[in-house]
């Protein structure tokens, strides 16, 4: 009897199948896929944020499809197949935990993410083949752009490019926020606007990397929150048979207000239950 990879990665042949495989499945390629991958490690983040054991199983599941999705067109074209990238992904692991499968001796998570990161930078040169090498070579394009700015910022830290405390951060912050108001005062067009809240979201990225916060998340709990929140405003007004339409902006704002109090309370109430 075959293991379940196995299993799945001959439906995935069998869905590429040229002459009787899924039409769709056999449209598509790295490029139109990558977005759906993408989307599937965002479901995957969100079970994790419900903790919902249920769904992440099957968002899992989903995300290693995606993995043998990509093989499966590599392998079509001579290039890799999944093998090669379990193979890869083991000897990385091994490569980069010597801690763990060598002699180097570790003893604390800090010391060994420096270890981590100065693994990955002697493979970048590595790979440059005698070329120019940037301490912020490999930091994926495609990133969602607050991971991305973290990703940028923690580089150049490595080599002395930070400030030691969180404070000048706030300091920049504020400084972000005038620059941005007096663009917004002077008329300034789209573009420079774009660029002035640029660099406004980037010091934020950087506030969260100093106070230990993943902005990703941190942006996810607070959409989470509007959305909650938004859904009493319309269900509190539908009880009164009215939309968010016929309401006043003050109306919305009290609902809102009910709506926090509501999440406070609720709590307050899990946490006299948890003692």
């Amino acid at each position: 009897m075959s293991s379940p990879v196995t299993r799945l990665r001959e439906i995935m042949r069998q869905l590429r199948d040229p002459k009787r495989g899924c039409p769709w499945d056999l449209q598509q390629d790295f490029r139109t896929i990558a977005p759906y991958t993408i989307e599937e490690a965002y479901e995957v983040a969100d079970a994790i944020e419900r903790q919902d054991l249920s769904a992440l199983k099957e968002e899992l599941g989903d995300l290693l499809f995606q993995v043998v999705f990509h093989a499966q067109m590599a392998q079509e074209q001579g290039a890799f197949d999944f093998d090669d990238v379990a193979s890869a992904v083991a000897e990385k692991l091994l490569r980069r935990h010597p801690h763990v499968f060598g002699d180097v001796v570790i003893d604390d998570a800090e010391t060994q993410t420096r270890s981590w990161e100065a693994i990955k930078a002697q493979e970048r040169r590595q790979q440059a083949n005698g070329q120019s090498v940037s301490v912020l070579d490999g930091i994926g394009l495609a990133l969602p752009g607050l991971t991305r700015a973290v990703k940028l910022q923690r580089r150049a830290a490595q080599v002395g490019f930070d400030w030691d405390d969180v404070e000048p951060v706030f300091a920049k912050l504020d400084e972000e926020i005038q620059e941005l108001r007096e663009e917004l005062a002077n008329g300034a067009d789209a573009e420079r606007l774009e660029a002035e809240l640029g660099d406004l979201l980037f010091v934020v990225a950087n506030l969260a990397r100093h106070l230990g916060i993943d902005p990703e998340a941190a942006l996810r709990r607070a959409n989470a929150s509007f959305e909650r929140r938004f859904r009493h405003i319309e269900r509190t007004l539908a009880e009164q048979g009215r939309s968010p339409e016929d309401a006043t902006l003050e109306e919305m704002d009290a609902l809102w207000d009910e709506a926090k109090r509501l999440e406070r309370a609720a709590g307050s109430d899990r946490e006299r239950g948890n003692r």
